[in-house]
């Protein structure tokens, strides 16, 4: 009986795999606390790199003048923003917590007006029940501090790596365009659906949560609302949860304007918000959002909520870049290897770039 001798080069290429993903899994596992920042850096680099070919390419800028201008752009429109964000909440955070006999008493107009309501009068609001909640609450305020710092590592990561991703473009698209082992249409399929996505939700979860959070604000203020701008915060943060969106704040708002009895105030801003926060989300959602790409809303939903459980607040980006990676490779298996497979496209150059964004071949 004759047995057939496994081929040397087919275990070679085992072996040299397995090694390959082990010292991969190694990386990982100890750089796992990095991970948002080098996240932070693929959606910058994927942002700004036509910005980046341009400088350097066409008006002929140095590599590094051109890629120091661009992380200053990002610490001036991303960075400075966000710690403006953080050290104007983080005060107000702490003096809710703080205050809970004026959060109590605020609650007691609210329960006198629900107690009689057949359907409110089933939701406790018992000074117990919200002691327990401001507890629970203030439990998260050293993970809170914790993620600011963890945040602030991670945005220096950010930087260090887009800048010398920057830098060595072309050497690393170049790498792993011929690492990839699909055809030229393959490859440009995933590189279109990844560069939509990251400039969908890196660019349109910010522009939406902005324009609500002003729109929300204004009417807050209309409506004799205290504290509007923390409110108005609130509700742009709010546009990141799925399905409610911002009706999570202005809603029960308007409840507690119509529970102290200010009630015209209170259908004003419940029709303001349905109105007017409301219809700037379907306003630009199908203008400027599906200019920056139509993404289905179901992989919105499901993605933010994946996101958000791996990578905190990156997954915003990267949760429906993962779901909808599902369905690129499904159609790059199709183009691979099913009926509609492709011709094989000859490329003229493999370190040439495409104009229309396509990944180096």
């Amino acid at each position: 009986m004759k047995y057939k001798q496994i081929n040397n080069n087919s275990i070679n290429q085992i072996m040299l795999i397995t090694i390959i993903l082990l010292i991969c899994i190694l990386i990982f596992t100890n750089l796992s606390y990095y991970l948002p920042g080098f996240l932070g850096a693929i959606t910058l680099y994927i942002l700004f790199r036509n910005i980046y070919h341009t400088l350097t390419e066409k008006k002929r800028w140095n590599k590094s003048v051109a890629s120091i201008f661009l992380i200053s752009l990002s610490v001036i429109f991303i960075v400075f923003p966000l710690w403006g964000l953080i050290n104007y909440l983080m005060p107000q955070l702490e003096q809710l917590i703080v205050n809970q006999k004026d959060i109590l008493s605020k609650f007691d107009s609210v329960k006198d007006y629900m107690h009689n309501k057949p359907v409110l009068k089933n939701i406790d609001l018992s000074d117990e029940a919200i002691l327990n909640s401001l507890q629970r609450l203030a439990k998260y305020i050293p993970n809170v501090l914790n993620s600011v710092a963890e945040t602030v590592v991670n945005i220096i990561v950010a930087l260090f790596v887009l800048y010398f991703m920057q830098y060595y473009s072309k050497e690393m698209e170049s790498t792993i365009g011929h690492a990839i082992p699909f055809s030229q249409q393959s490859k440009n399929e995933l590189w279109n659906e990844i560069s939509m996505m990251v400039r969908s939700n890196a660019i349109g979860i910010p522009i939406l949560g902005i324009c609500q959070g002003i729109v929300a604000g204004i009417g807050y203020w209309i409506f004799g609302v205290d504290s509007p701008i923390l409110l108005g915060i609130i509700t742009a943060i709010s546009t990141i949860i799925p399905v409610l969106g911002t009706m999570t704040v202005y809603v029960p708002t308007a409840i507690y304007l119509l529970a102290i009895g200010s009630t015209g105030n209170a259908i004003g801003l419940a029709l303001y918000g349905f109105i007017l926060i409301g219809g700037i989300d379907n306003v630009l959602r199908f203008t400027i959002l599906r200019k920056l790409g139509d993404v289905p809303p179901l992989i919105t939903v499901f993605g933010v909520l994946l996101g958000l459980n791996l990578f905190g607040m990156l997954g915003l980006i990267f949760g429906p870049l993962i779901i909808s990676s599902v369905r690129v490779l499904l159609k790059v298996y199709n183009n691979e290897y099913g009926k509609g497979k492709p011709e094989i496209i000859e490329s003229t150059s493999l370190t040439s770039y495409d104009q229309d964004q396509n990944i180096i071949t």
